[in-house]
């Protein structure tokens, strides 16, 4: 009995360690599409397999100081949003929607990324940007190789990477693709 519960837990131990991990929703930034509190399921293993891309929500760790500060890792006017992040990586979880990777221009129009000079327009999933200072960002950057700019669905309301930059792959924890608490919103993202 007691190796059949000591396997018990090893196994579930190594699933939630290289497959599949729950999180909890810490903040409203990405409301409507997940609310404070809400559970999600967090594939570990699906960028092994393939890169990100435009679209994913995601769980990863930010730039050190992004829990606490808006610090960008270069000086930046207030026309354009971070193109580089602080060297070191925070052991803090966010939960983000990647809207542009690595090669892409990037510039921010009333909360929508301009992606390659395609404005985004189609986000039904998105809260309005409505006044905030980073609702505008007209001043065109490139995420670099590697990295990917993340935005919360509560453009308004959304501490990412318009404020502390884009993240590199490394710090990516996996991708969310499943909700299951509350009962009610139980459901695929």
């Amino acid at each position: 009995m007691v190796v059949i519960v000591a396997l018990a837990l090893g196994l579930a131990l190594a699933l939630q360690a290289w497959v599949v991990k729950p999180y909890q929703i810490p903040s409203g930034s990405m409301e409507p599409t997940l609310d404070v509190g809400q559970r999600v399921l967090v594939n570990r293993f699906i960028y092994h397999l393939h890169e990100p891309h435009a679209g994913d929500v995601v769980v990863f760790h930010p730039p050190a100081g992004a829990e606490t500060a808006a610090e960008c890792g270069v000086d930046v006017s207030d026309r354009e949003a971070c193109p580089k992040p602080t060297a070191q990586e925070s052991s803090q979880n966010f939960i983000k929607r990647i809207v542009a990777v690595g090669g892409d221009t990037l510039s921010i129009k009333d909360g929508h990324p301009v992606v390659n000079g395609v404005e985004k327009t189609d986000e039904p999933y998105i809260r309005p940007c409505g006044s905030s200072t980073v609702c505008n960002l007209p001043k065109t950057i490139t995420i670099p190789k590697g990295y990917f700019f993340m935005m919360g669905d509560n453009r308004g309301a959304s501490d990412d990477s318009r404020y502390w930059g884009p993240v590199p792959k490394a710090w990516l924890v996996g991708e969310a693709f499943a909700t299951y608490w509350p009962p009610d919103r139980i459901g695929t993202l």
